[in-house]
């Protein structure tokens, strides 16, 4: 897990409960807050094919998790897409 994900503070803004450190909505935050952290490295290291797969892997993660919200809770589904800003 990279230094530049603080990952406290994210768990803190996306838990539904204080002892809430795994649901969907701090999983799928995660991965955001990651997937951002390595876009930008790619950037730089164009070349850096392992971190490339990483990345789409995290994404493809991401994206099935918020499947799986969207298929059991709208409301909890849209109002994550909202509050993290992704296309979907």
């Amino acid at each position: 897990m990279s230094e530049q994900v603080n990952k406290q503070n994210i768990i803190e803004e996306n838990r539904s409960h204080d002892k809430d450190t795994g649901s969907s909505e701090v999983q799928i935050a995660l991965l955001t807050a990651r997937i951002a952290h390595l876009t930008e490295h790619l950037k730089t290291h164009r070349k850096d094919f392992h971190s490339r797969r990483g990345l789409l892997m995290m994404a493809a993660r991401r994206r099935k998790l918020l499947d799986y919200l969207k298929k059991n809770d709208l409301n909890r589904y849209q109002a994550i897409i909202e509050k993290l800003e992704l296309r979907r």
